[in-house]
């Protein structure tokens, strides 16, 4: 009669423990890699919804109340200082009071997925009158992102990504101009949702 031979439990669940450990280790870091690169993920959907027109897409990854406030602050704001700059020049300075009579039609014009798409390719609003978005293109969406390496608009306009803080994510857009620097600010919302809620004209 054959004796079979039994793996004692203790030794079972020894040989086990160290898989069931090395299988959370490597979950907790794919979340937390994950939840690390969600606002890199957002950037690019949202470029890619913008510049392709897809609106159902870009609202969702835009505050626009926020982003309506923050334009017409930071218009209000560049105006105000393009007045104080210019204030020896009369007719600079009567194009920059018609331009803040006007505030309110260009932060319409803005804060619209053709907005969002000049705003993600470098174009920010100049505070001109009757100005409207200069955008790209609309495109299938199977470009490379814009974030956070170099974007795909000419040379002199150059994106950098990165965190500000734990819930703010900030694209900064350069240009070799040297004064035309300006930020997009991403929001989190929960853990891993990041919306477009700000943008810096004077970064």
């Amino acid at each position: 009669m054959k004796v079979q031979k039994r793996i004692p439990k203790r030794i079972q669940g020894g040989a086990t423990r160290p898989l069931l450990i090395t299988l959370i280790v490597v979950i907790v870091i794919a979340a937390l890699g994950f939840v690390y690169a969600s606002p890199y993920l957002a950037v690019n959907n949202l470029k890619r919804a913008a510049d392709a027109r897809d609106v159902q897409t870009v609202n969702q990854y835009v505050d626009f109340p926020a982003l309506r406030s923050s334009l017409k602050q930071q218009v209000a704001d560049m105006l105000t200082r393009r007045l104080e700059a210019d204030s020896g020049n009369k007719l600079a300075t009567i194009g920059a009071v018609i331009g803040v009579t006007l505030i309110g039609p260009l932060v319409d014009a803005y804060a619209t997925p053709d907005g969002v798409a000049a705003l993600l390719n470098g174009m920010p609003p100049r505070g001109t009158p009757g100005e409207q978005p200069t955008t790209p293109p609309a495109s299938t969406g199977s470009e490379a992102p814009a974030a956070p390496a170099a974007n795909s608009t000419p040379p002199e306009r150059r994106s950098t990504a990165g965190y500000r803080s734990l819930n703010e994510f900030v694209v900064t857009f350069r240009r070799g101009e040297g004064n035309a620097n300006y930020s997009a600010i991403f929001q989190r919302e929960g853990l891993v949702t990041w919306k477009l809620a700000a943008i810096n004209l004077n970064e």
